[in-house]
């Protein structure tokens, strides 16, 4: 066997060596919150043990590779802030019994607010992502910013005071917002829904008025960082995330890191045109979009055109026309079984699927959740779409199989991925 100068095996005195320098860089990384340079070793435990407690010291190093000292290490830090601790329970392998480890849930909280035209959702998560409150009210559409950003500043009063959690335990505020975002000026640029809201500085404002550190994201990313930080995506390799509200859009994980192309705007799916139109202008060419086929409103729309027409249906359509809540009788009538509202969700759900598998072939994804608000009523039918359609059009269906899914909290999953991006930037950054 080739040894080291020191006795020990080559292999064993480079991983060694490989650890020390990990060890190092850990060090120097900022202790600091909310601006924690990314420490390989504390992200890599700490994603264990969020994922697979309890879990004993000699299991993160088998799974980390790293040496017993600098799993130590690094779980001796942990656990003296407070967000590991020993569950008191032993395994018992034969030689000295290992003690197990798991998150201390309340260690860190965070809160996550998702911000809709129609409906304002503002949760509190304890560190591994699961809720421990939530509030909802009247959405952003009619009101001004500032009045709004008020609205939210007192919603987390009132959920942080109902949940009995200072404010020292949380790390921060995550928002989820429709439309195009402008990370650097911490704003929408563009949104449909939010006209008012464009070019508003909502992260400093909201930061402002919390006294907490606001990360904003868009409502997809936000909805697909959720779902991999509660661990519902485990030993998937690249998931994504079909977020569908007023509109369509969708979010990327690759390897526990979300993508976010380069201005963090990435797939707005609603605005594909996924069919070649038979004008003979160039907007006839281009066809409808996605948005203009598959979303709440183009449901709605065909709904009214049905019954105007004479269709039976059990169908009751709002008398001011509103489209969600017309989108949202239309899917109540589908999950009874209503002939013409099932048709009118099976189409939406069709015209979605042409963009879901597009995307699955495109990233070679092995998972795809389903998450928002429109698919909260009407979900598994969209999903028994999806998979029929990926069972016969797979590109890699030799290779991996694909699991779809609906969000763990489908209609607030933007606001619960809110937070844990929050904690993802707290506690567990991902390298750039």
């Amino acid at each position: 066997m080739v040894q080291a100068g020191d006795g020990r095996p080559v292999g064993a005195a480079v991983r060694a060596m490989l650890s020390a320098m990990e060890d190092v860089a850990d060090r120097r990384s900022s202790p600091g919150r909310g601006g924690r340079a990314p420490s390989t070793t504390r992200t890599r435990v700490l994603d264990l043990v969020r994922t697979r407690a309890p879990i004993s010291r000699v299991e993160l190093a088998e799974a980390t590779g790293l040496t017993q000292a600098a799993i130590s290490h690094a779980v001796r830090a942990l656990l003296d802030e407070g967000l590991l601790r020993e569950t008191g329970d032993r395994e018992w392998t034969g030689g000295k019994p290992r003690v197990m480890l798991t998150l201390d849930p309340l260690a860190r909280c965070a809160v996550g607010v998702q911000l809709g035209a129609d409906w304002l959702v503002v949760v509190l998560t304890d560190v591994r992502g699961a809720v421990v409150a939530r509030t909802r009210v009247r959405g952003a559409r009619l009101h001004q910013p500032e009045a709004v950003v008020a609205v939210i500043a007192r919603q987390v009063d009132v959920l942080l005071r109902a949940a009995g959690i200072g404010r020292g335990a949380v790390a921060g505020v995550g928002l989820a917002v429709p439309g195009t975002i402008d990370l650097g000026a911490g704003a929408i640029a563009v949104s449909r829904s939010l006209d008012r809201w464009q070019g508003f500085p909502v992260r400093s404002r909201l930061g402002a008025a919390v006294g907490l550190p606001v990360v904003l994201d868009n409502d997809a990313s936000a909805a697909a960082v959720g779902e991999d930080w509660a661990g519902r995506t485990a030993g998937a390799t690249t998931t994504c995330t079909l977020y569908m509200g007023a509109g369509i859009g969708a979010g990327i994980v690759v390897g526990g890191s979300v993508y976010r192309g380069a201005s963090g705007n990435p797939a707005p799916l609603g605005l594909m045109h996924l069919h070649r139109g038979t004008g003979s202008g160039a907007a006839g060419d281009a066809g409808p979009t996605l948005e203009e086929l598959a979303a709440p409103h183009a449901v709605a729309r065909r709904a009214r055109r049905a019954v105007a027409a004479g269709r039976r249906t059990a169908v009751r359509l709002s008398t001011d026309a509103d489209p969600i809540t017309d989108f949202g009788a239309v899917a109540t009538a589908a999950v009874q079984g209503d002939p013409l509202a099932v048709a009118l969700v099976e189409e939406s759900a069709e015209h979605l699927a042409d963009a879901g598998v597009t995307m699955v072939n495109l990233l070679d994804a092995d998972s795809v959740v389903l998450a928002g608000p429109s698919f909260s009523t009407a979900g598994s039918l969209y999903v028994a779409v999806l998979e029929r359609r990926l069972r016969a059009e797979l590109h890699a269906a030799g290779q991996h199989g694909v699991r779809v899914a609906l969000a763990a909290h489908v209609a607030d999953a933007a606001a619960v991925g809110a937070a844990a991006l929050v904690l993802q930037h707290d506690l567990a950054p991902r390298r750039a």
